[in-house]
């Protein structure tokens, strides 16, 4: 996917008319333009000279973005721009408004040469409105270059807004200077910039989290430099793969790297949003933008630039807040053609005033009602706002949502499907049970076990050597039988001693007699739990069962009875046996367990279950990456620092499963919102346009819309919906 940088676009209204002209441009697979952003994201083989040529084409500008820099796109240029252009704009309308209320309702005074000479009076009027037409002239620029590419826009409706009254208002001074509009034509303009100013800033609130992650990247690093380790404060752009850094306490760590020397506690907040720090040793991975909270450490830098786990993150979030969501595509439709149809509908309106015998000047204040009170901008915001506070809001909590679409779709899923291994369960055995025999104890069971597995490269083997004490015991001629176990020798107290660990049939062998009933009755018992056992014997005399199980992990059983809640079927699938697998689908709760599942089966499964409805798929993101990309949202948990996962739509960056919870829970909110957004943006346009029309005159006592609270209303409209986006900042999704 190729990323550009969009300019001159100020609705809804350009968004679609850009994203159609590059959407016809060969070797687009698809293109996604972001009004929020001003950005674009095209997939496809198309060349980038002919995807520029395109937009230009349209009548807007294109540049590739190279650089990606995040910080920069962000950075509210337009607010203090418009604030400017306010507070000259309302110095000139102040005095306008003196003029036309003031002095003619209230009978404020004024020079002599006004009072007594109407059309010095009028000509002041003029000079004013003129004067906050040209602070203004934004919108006619634009509007008037929309119109002449066949794409009219918000602009164009102000700009004709504004024009009419302004001509309108000329035409009669040189008449009768009576029925003048100039200060409806300014304060038209004036209002529609208080309008802008307030979206601007409500715009900018809403990528918060996103500066609030730039933010975390630190500027600097210290380098260890030569055998001696000279220490080299550098800027952090000039770190590279494998150099030596030094982190001191409370300072953030400026790479992603591997521990070499020293242990500490690091606080991952920023990132997964786990408040307490992480304990790390030499050969542990650390990230940038992450705090050293205790202990001086030194790593080798293994990511740096755009490639740290922190960059990765934000260009998630901003992917995320410039693709499209599936929802927003009625409001795209209905913006490719709102401006044609308002302007059709206001001449309709004016026409049929003047046939129903109303004035002129009153049959084109309603026309100009209509074009002014229109507003395309809170439909085109009313989509990307809320995926971009929704998006950040995840990041904040380290859940990862690549594109738009899956937002709104995990929060329509049906049925979620998760992996056995490392998403309910823990993903690496542990010794459960320890039950040494008659003539043992629990200390001289775990220590000959340990003292034999040791020399093993099984994988149960390292559950029970991580338990065992620190012992001299001496083993040799240590041999593995494959399937069956191990064994060696023990020499001290002068003479040799076979020990001997695995299963039933093979201690047996090694002790020359069978395990007693006893023995084979508890090994029964524990292996219906879905465990593994283990025997160990020394020469003749049995010393005892371990038992080693893939625990489930502590939140498991509590994110399944969220996800039930939510009315979802929790489906688990794994590659166990069907008694393992019914064992551990018991104790977490869920609907249904499809056990016996090779990693290519999966998908089969994901297939079968997609019939019922709407699934997402929950596992690891490698081994499970066939049912990830199949399965409606795919979503990778236990990514740890490896958050690029292709194969995934979500990428949780914690080990929780709660954290699938949270996310469902926040699809279902960000989906509400929007929903919401639209709602608003199309009842404002339904019910409004009517009254501006003067349609219900009747109903209001011959009461009509004035063109001055026509663009009060629609100043308020974008800024009302990206409001109600930034309540999603108050949602608790756990």
């Amino acid at each position: 996917m190729e990323h550009y940088q969009i300019t001159g676009m100020g609705c809804a209204a350009c968004s679609a008319k850009v994203e159609a002209a590059v959407s016809k441009v060969p070797g687009v697979k698809s293109v996604a333009v972001s009004l929020l952003t001003n950005s674009m994201i095209v997939d496809g083989t198309a060349q980038a000279d002919t995807v520029v040529r395109a937009v230009e084409d349209a009548g807007f500008g294109a540049s590739l973005d190279m650089v990606r820099n995040q910080a920069e796109a962000l950075k509210d240029k337009e607010t203090p721009k418009l604030r400017r252009m306010l507070i000259i704009s309302v110095v000139f309308m102040v005095l306008l408004m003196y003029l036309t209320m003031g002095h003619m309702m209230w009978g404020w005074p004024v020079p002599e040469v006004l009072e007594h000479n109407s059309f010095y009076y009028a000509f002041a009027e003029l000079v004013l409105c003129t004067i906050v037409l040209v602070i203004n002239r934004v919108f006619f620029i634009k509007g008037v270059q929309g119109a002449m590419r066949g794409a009219p826009n918000m602009d164009t409706l102000v700009a004709m807004g504004a024009g009419v009254s302004y001509i309108w208002s000329i035409f009669n001074m040189m008449g009768s200077h009576d029925t003048l509009y100039f200060e409806s034509a300014a304060m038209i303009v004036t209002l529609i910039t208080v309008g802008k100013m307030l979206e601007s800033m409500s715009k900018g609130r809403t990528t918060d989290a996103l500066k609030g992650l730039i933010g975390l990247a630190p500027e600097t690093a210290t380098l260890l430099i030569g055998p001696k380790e000279k220490e080299k404060i550098v800027d952090v752009s000039k770190v590279q793969t494998g150099a030596v850094f030094a982190v001191k306490p409370g300072e953030r760590i400026p790479v992603d790297g591997i521990i070499i020397d020293g242990v500490s506690a690091v606080d991952e907040s920023a990132l997964t949003g786990e408040s307490i720090p992480v304990d790390k040793k030499p050969g542990d991975h650390i990230s940038a933008a992450t705090i050293n909270r205790e202990g001086y450490i030194k790593a080798k830098a293994t990511r740096v630039g755009e490639d740290t786990t922190l960059s990765q993150i934000i260009r998630l979030v901003s992917d995320a807040a410039a693709t499209k969501a599936p929802i927003a595509r009625v409001a795209d439709k209905v913006a490719g053609i709102f401006v044609p149809a308002v302007l059709l509908i206001a001449t309709a309106v004016t026409v049929i005033w003047l046939l129903l015998g109303q004035p002129l000047a009153f049959a084109l204040t309603r026309g100009i009602a209509v074009v002014v009170i229109s507003c395309p901008c809170a439909l085109g915001l009313a989509t990307p706002v809320a995926i971009m506070v929704g998006s950040g809001l995840g990041a904040k909590n380290g859940i990862l949502f690549k594109t738009a679409a899956a937002l709104e779709e995990i929060g329509r899923v049906d049925i979620i499907a998760l992996d056995k291994t490392g998403t309910i369960t823990e993903g690496a055995p542990r010794v459960t049970d320890i039950i040494p025999g008659k003539d043992s104890d629990r200390d001289e069971l775990l220590d000959m076990a340990g003292a034999l597995e040791g020399r093993s490269e099984h994988p149960l083997a390292k559950a029970i050597t991580d338990l065992s004490r620190n012992t001299n015991i001496r083993i040799a001629d240590f041999t593995s039988v494959t399937g069956k176990g191990v064994s060696a020798f023990i020499t001290d107290d002068g003479y040799a001693r076979q020990i001997a660990g695995g299963k039933a049939d093979f201690i047996e062998e090694c002790m020359g007699e069978s395990l007693p009933t006893d023995v084979a009755e508890t090994a029964a018992e524990l292996a219906s739990e879905g465990k593994t056992i283990m025997f160990f014997s020394m020469g003749s005399r049995y010393l005892g069962m371990i038992a080693v199980a893939d625990t489930i992990k502590e939140d498991s059983s509590s994110a399944v009875a969220r996800l039930k809640a939510f009315g979802k079927k929790v489906v688990m699938i794994t590659g166990d046996n069907e008694k393992t697998a019914n064992y551990i689908g018991a104790i977490a709760g869920v609907d249904q367990v499809v056990a016996g599942v090779l990693p290519d089966g999966k998908e089969d499964v994901i297939k079968q279950l997609m019939e019922e409805g709407k699934v997402a798929m929950v596992g690891d993101g490698i081994n499970d990456a066939p049912a990830l990309v199949r399965a409606d949202v795919g979503i990778a948990i236990g990514a740890g620092t490896d958050v690029a996962i292709d194969a995934a739509d979500v990428v949780l960056m914690n080990s929780r499963l709660t954290d699938v919870a949270a996310a469902v829970r926040l699809g279902q909110k960000t989906l509400k919102n929007i929903k919401e957004n639209l709602f608003w943006a199309f009842f404002y346009n339904v019910a409004l346009i009517p009254l501006a029309a003067g349609l219900y005159t009747a109903l209001l006592g011959g009461w009509t819309l004035s063109p001055m609270i026509a663009a009060a209303a629609m100043s308020l409209s974008s800024f009302s919906v990206c409001m109600n986006a930034l309540r999603l900042n108050l949602a608790q999704i756990h």
